[in-house]
């Protein structure tokens, strides 16, 4: 079966054939760097991050990159009100890049428990000025800009396909558009590509048209096609960036080279909270280091992927409760199986009897990344592991077969088994070390210590270690 990726911008699946057979450019829209990451960053990146992991496990040669952004994000996402960094700044009372460096560390932190590869570059949007004035001077000597009172805005009824990805006109955005009216625009639609800077604003820059900053929009467009070129294969972000971001970078990049932006543009959903969109207005934003502390990371990567990247996320405590009892079992299948096999050798898959597991696994992959129903083939093809393994040792080359599927799908390709950040898979604890504290556990229940004997547990859970209290005695157990 063929890879097929649903495009926003046609409103089909369709099937995957690259610019260059054999390559793939992808540029995923990262964070505004103001503040703590919350569980809607982790949807988005948790979602890119597995179908990175799939283009490359397909073999193709992906070079990613994934923005920071440090200036030019107003505070009503358009072309109104404040930096966002630049208001955290006088919250927190430092300059505005201690603010973006405090908060990208942050940010990389979260992403490297949750088991999100790092992009090959994460480009800096104070990095760009040169290459955002550059196309912002590209842009008015064609005729699709204008600059008022030190500002420039992109003229939309220039561009007569603005709208396509949002399926609105210029017109039609009127009425929506949070954009608030502005005189020094020519159509309440024109969009910032560069920005006066007022007095007393610290992030600004010299320019041909004063001191000043980026728009938001333009950073994209330069950045990307800095690194991956005029035209590239696969743009992603959130869906709330379709209308006006994405709409706005497919306009003043094609408008500027006269090219197509990108072939296939990917958005993942919302995350939604006890049936609620989560928003900092409504009080009920999830920061992941929150999140952390009350579940393993890897937990939280399975309770993402167990929902399409293109649906909501509902997050609420009986789903997480769900994930992780769901994920126990999937990372101890794996683990039973490697107890079974010790250091034996793994066929290759497709052979033996995981094969209709692996087709149904990649099946499901090439359906536009389907990863509940892959989940579901893990939950099916463990339920048979069990049956083999009660069955005993003259079914080695059963299990052989299962454990190496186990492996590249469970572990390599959705990243929920082994992690690499502190708090997934997890700390850096030796595991006699881990065994000297259920000896003591052991101790203190003797002596019906149970609120020290419960302390112990309720820590180990913190760090991703589960204690499991059996006849034989207590072991524990880790992502």
């Amino acid at each position: 079966m063929t890879l097929t990726i649903y495009n926003t911008l046609t409103r089909t699946k369709e099937p995957f054939v690259p610019l260059q057979p054999g390559a793939a450019g992808m540029y995923v829209c990262g964070p505004t760097v103001y503040g703590h990451s919350h569980v809607g960053h982790a949807k988005s990146y948790v979602s890119f991050d597995v179908i990175l992991r799939y283009l490359r496990f397909l073999g193709y040669r992906v070079r990613y990159v994934q923005n920071i952004t440090d200036v030019g994000h107003l505070t009503d996402d358009a072309d109104e009100g404040e930096d966002k960094i630049e208001k955290q700044s006088r919250a927190d009372r430092m300059h505005p890049m201690q603010v973006a460096e405090a908060y990208t560390r942050s940010y990389f932190e979260d992403m490297d428990a949750l088991n999100v590869i790092r992009a090959d570059i994460a480009p800096r949007a104070t990095g760009h000025i040169v290459e955002q004035i550059e196309a912002v001077r590209g842009l008015i000597a064609r005729g699709f800009a204008y600059e008022v009172n030190g500002s420039v805005y992109f003229d939309v009824s220039k561009d007569r396909e603005y709208g396509k990805l949002s399926n609105r006109s210029a017109e039609g955005a009127e009425a929506g558009t949070r954009v608030a009216l502005n005189s020094e625009k020519r159509h309440p639609s024109d969009f910032a590509l560069w920005k006066k800077a007022e007095p007393g604003h610290i992030m600004q820059w010299p320019s041909p048209w004063g001191m000043g900053f980026p728009g938001w929009h333009v950073e994209c467009s330069a950045m990307s096609m800095k690194y991956l070129g005029e035209t590239f294969d696969i743009h992603g972000g959130g869906m709330d960036n379709v209308f006006p971001h994405h709409e706005c970078e497919i306009a003043q990049s094609e408008c500027l080279t006269g090219k197509p932006f990108v072939k296939y543009w990917i958005h993942n959903n919302l995350v939604t909270v006890g049936g609620q969109k989560m928003g900092k207005s409504l009080g009920n934003v999830i920061l992941l280091k929150d999140a952390f502390a009350r579940r393993p990371p890897l937990v939280m990567r399975f309770f993402i992927l167990q929902s399409h990247y293109r649906g909501t996320l509902d997050f609420t405590e009986d789903a997480l409760d769900g994930a992780a009892k769901g994920h126990e079992k999937i990372v101890n299948t794996l683990r039973n199986l490697d107890e079974a096999l010790g250091a034996g050798s793994r066929p290759s898959r497709g052979a033996g009897p995981a094969g209709s597991y692996s087709a149904r696994f990649f099946e499901a992959m090439d359906d536009d990344f389907n990863t509940p129903q892959a989940i579901a083939v893990l939950f099916d093809a463990a339920r048979e592991v069990n049956t083999l393994l009660s069955a005993g040792e003259k079914n080695r080359d059963g299990l052989s077969d299962f454990a190496r599927f186990f492996t590249e799908t469970a572990d390599c390709l959705l990243g929920i088994v082994s992690g690499k950040g502190a708090a997934a898979a997890g700390s850096p604890v030796e595991p006699q070390l881990l065994d000297l504290l259920v000896e003591l556990r052991a101790d203190v229940r003797k002596e019906k210590l149970w609120t020290l004997s419960d302390k112990i547990r309720d820590g180990l859970r913190k760090l991703g270690i589960t204690l499991e209290d059996k006849k034989g005695g207590t072991v524990w157990k880790r992502p």
